[in-house]
């Protein structure tokens, strides 16, 4: 799966301040990676991404970045990173399959990015509740509906929710995606709408005032 516009929302929102360990989950093309080693230049960052061909993009892309020194592609799925028992991370970030009940295309490689059958949600909540600092942050970008399904699995294992940033097309259009953020202290979740573009299909500010440090147009 290519650049989209939702990961780079999650990239540039996502709090990743002061935050020493960073995992990305289903790194792709190893775009979250980079957009939190820019954005952070104390974090180390992990990335895991299972499909060889994206992998072995995301470190071509990784290699030869200004970030090389801080950022480690491990080109195997979540469930066997976490047999290798690494130190636990301040933050985890992911825009991870999300498909669960749908018609599969025939296309192997989208399928593995799109369905749940290679990484659950439970399977996500799971690894954060054993890698996963205290005081850490989780993350999570998907669609709306997924997106309450993922956050009642979250409460029933232990975690809140602190920040939720709905992504509509146009203001007050439709819903695209939402960005929960998560972590194992309770606290009143505060909640940030922010729309794409204008009627006129121009970007919002809102928006380009996100992104104007990664990208170019702006």
């Amino acid at each position: 799966m290519k650049v989209c516009t939702d990961s780079c929302v999650l990239g540039a929102w996502a709090d990743v301040t002061g935050a020493k360990r960073i995992l990305d989950i289903g790194a792709g093309t190893g775009l979250l990676s980079l957009m939190v080693a820019q954005r952070n230049p104390e974090a180390q960052i992990e990335a895991v991404e299972i499909e060889v061909v994206a992998a072995k993009q995301a470190q071509e892309n990784i290699s030869a970045s200004p970030w090389a020194d801080r950022v480690q592609l491990f080109p195997v799925g979540l469930q066997d990173f976490a047999d290798i028992q690494p130190t636990p991370f301040d933050a985890i970030i992911s825009n991870p399959p999300f498909f669960q009940a749908s018609l599969k295309s025939t296309d192997a490689v989208k399928n593995q990015a799109k369905h749940t059958e290679t990484l659950s949600f439970s399977e996500i909540i799971s690894f954060a509740q054993h890698f996963l600092n205290p005081d850490g942050k989780l993350h999570i970008l998907l669609p709306p509906h997924e997106a309450k399904v993922f956050e009642r699995e979250a409460h029933q294992l232990g975690f809140f929710t602190n920040g939720i940033l709905w992504l509509e097309a146009t203001p007050h259009g439709k819903l695209l995606r939402a960005i929960h953020t998560y972590s194992r202290q309770p606290s009143a979740p505060s909640e940030q709408v922010l729309a794409v573009r204008e009627k006129d299909h121009s970007y919002t500010a809102a928006f380009r005032e996100l992104l104007k440090e990664y990208y170019l147009i702006f």
